[in-house]
């Protein structure tokens, strides 16, 4: 039986560069925020920041594991193609329930949402360490787990921030699109801080840029296709 990431030290991991200690210094770092998030009272700009920088973790990890991590494991793992169709599922729910977070800032349910979606971050974080990251350890030797944690670390610092949950959770899909609606959402992180109604004005025009972003290039790749089957 595989033992769970959280259990082990740096040195059985690979060391403190390898994907399975970056993952899991990512993960205890979302856990305090989230606990420093549900233990403030009254709405603060400070409050608000901190919800933001919360966004910005979960959606850069996330693509970044999509991207680089789930389909090494779908090669390496015999089981790999259910354990990662599960988690994919709780990362389009995590998606689902921020992007309404983002588009609802006076809606009286925005706490319970918020809520919601840390109980499913929190999931989503044992199962990974549970039982798709041991699968890493199984797999690879030390160096190994080291380059791929460089090529994940490579990834998340150029992923997008914010949900888009129009955008495959799989490659080519999500890198495709990902690459222009992470530019929009990294020119959005860097405004400096703004009300919530502003920032909430300017997440729906990201949501109609990201939308017709991601239309465009789903018809152009359909498009693409449709070439490649007619030549051959």
């Amino acid at each position: 039986m595989s033992v769970s990431i959280a259990q082990r030290d740096a040195a059985a991991l690979g060391g403190e560069g390898s994907i399975l200690m970056r993952q899991r210094r990512d993960h205890a770092r979302l856990d305090a925020m989230m606990r420093r998030y549900a233990a403030a009272h009254g709405p603060s700009r400070d409050l608000e920041r901190l919800w933001q920088d919360i966004v910005q973790l979960v959606f850069s990890h996330a693509f970044a594991e999509e991207t680089v991590l789930w389909p090494v494991l779908r090669r390496v793992a015999p089981d790999g193609e259910s354990l990662t169709g599960r988690v994919e599922e709780e990362h389009q729910a995590i998606n689902d329930l921020i992007a309404q977070v983002e588009r609802s800032v006076d809606d009286p349910r925005r706490t319970a949402w918020i809520e919601e979606a840390f109980a499913l971050i929190r999931q989503d974080i044992r199962d990974e360490e549970d039982e798709l990251l041991p699968r890493l350890r199984e797999a690879f030797d030390d160096r190994r787990l080291r380059r791929i944690g460089a090529a994940w670390e490579a990834v998340r610092a150029t992923a997008p921030t914010h949900p888009h949950p129009g955008v495959p959770r799989r490659p080519p899909g999500n890198a495709v699109l990902g690459v222009p609606l992470s530019v929009f959402d990294r020119i959005r992180d860097a405004v400096p801080r703004i009300s919530p109604t502003v920032r909430t004005a300017v997440t729906l025009t990201g949501a109609a840029v990201a939308a017709a972003v991601v239309a465009l290039l789903v018809r152009a790749v359909r498009g693409r296709a449709r070439q490649a089957r007619g030549s051959t």
